[in-house]
């Protein structure tokens, strides 16, 4: 079965549904799946609000903070349903709504929203915590069957990832911590879809709000598929959707023979 899968951090759900943009999006390109980070809203403000998506089975990780963080999946119905449904099981990560984990019948699919370190790295002991505690639980669900582990990852893992590596070393998003847990995550047996289908392609999938960042292309690629190495003789496609506009943030697709 040839699954279509989308992720994209629409930095506010209800931000990215008054531009007009998520649903016109979603019946123009039919996804089989769409993961989406940081939705910043919660359950009394979902279950308030319109944000329903008709002829899908949605699965929702709120944070507990109004507002903030938070993950959604979701799923079409000629797809097999999940088995089950689970975040990392770890009260301070889960508080956040920060990673869903679905299982279906060959293979786990993982949402994540990782965390953004800040400016002044005050976070940066958090994500570090975070990417241990991510990595311990793809490396045991890698055990029982392949995983796809896409999201919002908050780091630019190469230079090629970055339109100015130079300035940014040692910032939020391209700390060496940071870089070295990817190195680490891939090495563990992953795969980035994307750099290896494109290996010297220059695009980005996030761009800052400031400066006219985005007219002038000066951006990071954050947002990624990664999958087990042994699925990787499956990958049919994979792209960074960088004109749809609505967030900061565009779309990124994989599609995957399974």
């Amino acid at each position: 079965m040839l699954w279509r899968l989308f992720s994209w951090n629409v930095n506010g759900l209800r931000a990215v549904e008054r531009k007009g943009v998520l649903r016109p999006f979603i019946t123009s390109q039919k996804p089989d799946v769409l993961c989406l980070q940081e939705v910043k809203i919660d359950g009394k403000a979902h279950s308030n609000g319109n944000h329903s998506f008709p002829n899908y089975r949605e699965y929702w990780n709120y944070g507990e903070r109004p507002g903030y963080s938070g993950t959604a999946v979701i799923v079409g119905e000629r797809m097999p349903e999940p088995r089950a449904v689970f975040g990392l099981r770890v009260t301070e990560i889960d508080s956040e709504g920060r990673v869903q984990t679905l299982e279906f019948p060959k293979f786990y699919l993982v949402n994540a929203y990782f965390p953004n370190t800040r400016p002044d790295l005050s976070r940066l002991e958090f994500k570090n915590k975070f990417n241990e505690v991510t990595l311990k639980h793809i490396n045991k669900l890698d055990k029982k069957k392949p995983v796809i582990l896409t999201g919002d990852y908050n780091v630019a893992h190469e230079e090629i990832d970055i339109a100015r590596p130079k300035e940014n070393d040692g910032k939020a998003g391209f700390h060496p911590q940071e870089r070295k847990w990817m190195t680490k995550f891939l090495g563990t047996g992953f795969v980035d879809t994307f750099r290896y289908l494109h290996p010297n392609k220059v695009q980005y999938s996030w761009w800052s709000q400031r400066f006219g960042a985005r007219a002038r292309n000066v951006g990071w690629r954050i947002d990624y598929f990664c999958v087990s190495k042994r699925l990787v003789p499956k990958v049919k496609f994979a792209t960074i959707m960088d004109s749809v506009s609505g967030s900061d943030h565009c779309p990124v697709v994989l599609e995957i023979e399974i």
